[in-house]
């Protein structure tokens, strides 16, 4: 048996098998415990001896992380930090690290997967031929040459900008929104947008900002009531970003066209939800950011990252940089 000095508490994953963050930590001194599930109450008790807490979809409340008086750092398998009280990180003086470009392929292949699915009426296209036979269904009426379509894309950080070479390769015109994006940084081939025009104008709309208080809630009412009858909403990047009452309404009234949803604003979506009964929506359950190699550099990498914060070594990735100079590790 290894010695181990330290703990690492893994609070949830969605994969096979942690053998791969096992084998690093391990190596490290570090004991892996995998909580058997990611309630509050659980969490705060595995956390009491932790050293490091590692959370992929699970909520570590202040509650938690104040339960956690060893832990020196907080590691996401993933990139958005919003399931974690970050505020609280950073006032007990524990690092946050996350994992920010491991799937910026599969994310933007995933979104053009959607868009393709979509225009090219694939889903029911495949029903029909499956359930009433070929050619019953009649040639869909909203199926665009895409090099004559707009792609809008929300949010020009890394994988707003590998979306956009997908993109550019099936000749759509690009419109770029963010309020970062200037022409000096700006992608070749896209134009910047205000939001309001990207809306008005896209035949596309691409999701790809961080859920902020700020952004939550950004696609309202108005927003779909300023998109084209005849768009279709993707979201690979969190559900809130999304009114899903405003969706459920716009949708029904055939405000737009359709919505791709990889994300929702509670996961797992209830099986009653008016979304799940309807036909112009795609859902897929939070896999966008799958595959072989993605999810083998996630567990990797975020083992790496816990490693060297145990060890007093700076991460490659520090979401909270105001515990700098105060960390319960001395970084």
């Amino acid at each position: 048996m290894p010695e181990f000095t330290k703990k690492a508490l893994i609070t949830d994953y969605t994969w096979p098998s942690i053998e791969a963050e096992r084998e690093i930590l391990e190596a490290a001194g570090v004991e892996v415990v995998a909580a058997p599930d990611s309630s509050e109450e659980t969490l705060r008790s595995l956390a009491v001896d932790a050293d490091a807490i590692m959370f992929c979809f699970a909520q570590i409340s202040a509650s938690v992380l104040r339960a956690a008086e060893k832990c020196v750092v907080a590691s996401r398998f993933g990139i958005g930090v919003d399931n974690i009280d970050q505020a609280v990180c950073t006032e007990l003086g524990i690092v946050v690290t996350n994992v920010p470009d491991y799937s910026l392929e599969e994310v933007a292949d995933h979104v053009m997967a959607n868009i393709l699915a979509f225009n090219r009426h694939l889903i029911p296209l495949n029903e029909s031929v499956r359930a009433t036979g070929w050619g019953t269904a009649g040639l869909p009426m909203h199926t665009r040459r895409l090099s004559t379509t707009t792609l809008g894309i929300v949010g020009m950080g890394r994988i707003g900008r590998t979306l956009t070479t997908r993109a550019l390769a099936f000749g759509m015109r690009v419109l770029g929104s963010d309020p970062l994006l200037t022409e000096e940084n700006r992608p070749d081939g896209v134009e910047i947008a205000t939001f309001e025009r990207l809306l008005a104008e896209s035949d596309f709309v691409s999701l790809h900002t961080p859920l902020v208080p700020e952004t939550t809630g950004l696609i309202d009412r108005d927003a779909l009531a300023a998109m084209k009858p005849t768009a279709f909403l993707v979201n690979a990047a969190r559900g809130p970003l999304i009114d899903d009452e405003a969706l459920v309404e716009a949708l029904q009234s055939g405000r737009i066209a359709g919505a791709a949803l990889d994300v929702t604003p509670v996961e797992p979506l209830p099986r009653d939800h008016p979304l799940t009964r309807m036909d112009n929506v795609i859902f897929t359950p939070h896999t966008a950011f799958h595959s072989l190699e993605s999810l083998n550099e996630l567990e990797v990498r975020t083992a790496r990252e816990v490693v060297r914060v145990l060890s007093g070594e700076m991460p490659e990735n520090v979401v909270n940089p105001a515990v700098l100079g105060k960390s319960r590790v001395g970084l």
